[in-house]
């Protein structure tokens, strides 16, 4: 049987209806690329200088779509090469020590579903840090208000969905 975690925020933290949110995405993607024109930033694809990780804000896209998206715009021209991408946010409702994972197979947003990388995260599971924890996940926007941007940017990939909480160095 497959679970999916379906979107928690949608028509609060971005638009409900797939148009809208696809509309929304695509204009703050094409904004941060106008000004990262104007400011002469490169951004053409290269996988060898592209970022291995960003740090996105996770509010509203009312409040941070357009941060979000001068982000994510480094990364388009990548479609075809990204297959696989961690997600980390903080835990906002669930007290987490450690990571939580996710057991859905999948997450839901507007634009469809994405697929969860389960080898990975039972692989992550080995760790003693890191614990299967669906609660933590149920009303969590810190990682779902990115899956739009990842829609848009990548055609065949899935993510690992963690949630961040105590954690010790």
């Amino acid at each position: 049987m497959t679970s999916t975690r379906q979107a928690a925020v949608a028509g609060t933290f971005y638009p409900a209806d797939s148009e809208e949110l696809r509309s929304t995405v695509r204009e703050f993607l094409d904004d941060a690329d106008d000004r990262r024109r104007a400011e002469s930033v490169k951004s053409d694809g290269d996988v060898e200088h592209a970022p291995k990780a960003i740090i996105v804000p996770h509010a509203g896209y009312v409040y941070s779509g357009p941060i979000a998206a001068s982000a994510y715009a480094r990364l388009r021209g990548l479609r075809d090469k990204v297959h696989r991408i961690v997600l980390l946010g903080p835990a906002h409702f669930v007290r987490v020590p450690g990571l939580a994972a996710s057991s859905a197979e999948s997450f839901v947003t507007p634009l469809g579903d994405i697929p969860v990388d389960v080898e990975a995260v039972a692989e992550l599971l080995q760790l003693p840090q890191v614990a299967l924890m669906d609660e933590a996940h149920v009303r969590e926007h810190s990682l779902e208000v990115h899956l739009p941007f990842l829609q848009e940017l990548f055609d065949d990939f899935s993510v690992v969905p963690l949630a961040v909480g105590q954690v010790t160095f």
